[in-house]
């Protein structure tokens, strides 16, 4: 029987997840603080890491559905690029399972923006042939161009991470149902 804890950070995870499917600034979502909050929080690692794929991916089902063709040209084949970045985010996540402290998850929050951006146009580098040359210099140019879309997800993801991992150990303080049984 799933514990009150547990009920509650699968909905957190949910509605992180599913939160990409309202308006918001572009690139500012909260799926980078979702990974971080699944791997600290969720026990198991099949669980911490396959919970916050898979809501992305009904997320990603309803967006394709929704969108029109020159949105799915771009983003279905940057799919994988996007999933191995959160895969690795959730990865290093699991690090801040054993201390959660203010500096290490902004630390953590911030390496994930960075492996996103590095991945991510990476990917747009290596897929779009027609945008950019097969050179360093192109990748740099494809570095460069993605800056902009840099900044909102740094800011997103920051300001999502203390949302999750602040209001939920405000939760833990504060509500006895939320604390793990070795912390009560």
């Amino acid at each position: 029987m799933p514990t009150p804890r547990m009920i509650l950070l699968f909905c957190l995870i949910a509605a992180a997840a599913m939160s990409r499917l309202l308006p918001h600034p572009e690139n500012m979502t909260p799926i980078t603080a979702m990974a971080l909050f699944a791997a600290a929080y969720l026990p198991s690692r099949r669980l911490s890491l396959g919970l916050p794929l898979a809501a992305m991916f009904v997320g990603d089902v309803i967006l394709y559905a929704t969108r029109d063709a020159a949105y799915q040209s771009v983003m279905i084949p940057m799919t994988a690029c996007v999933y191995l970045a959160f895969a690795v985010i959730g990865l290093l996540g699991r690090w801040l399972q054993t201390t959660k402290s203010p500096a290490r998850v902004v630390g953590m929050a911030t390496l994930g923006s960075v492996l996103f951006f590095l991945l991510t146009n990476f990917g747009v580098w290596a897929v779009f042939t027609e945008s950019y040359p097969r050179t360093l210099s192109g990748l740099v140019d494809c570095y460069i161009l993605g800056l902009p879309f840099f900044r909102n997800a740094l800011l997103g993801d920051l300001g999502y991470t203390a949302i999750l991992f602040g209001g939920f150990a405000l939760l833990e303080r504060t509500v006895p149902q939320m604390r793990t049984a070795n912390a009560s």
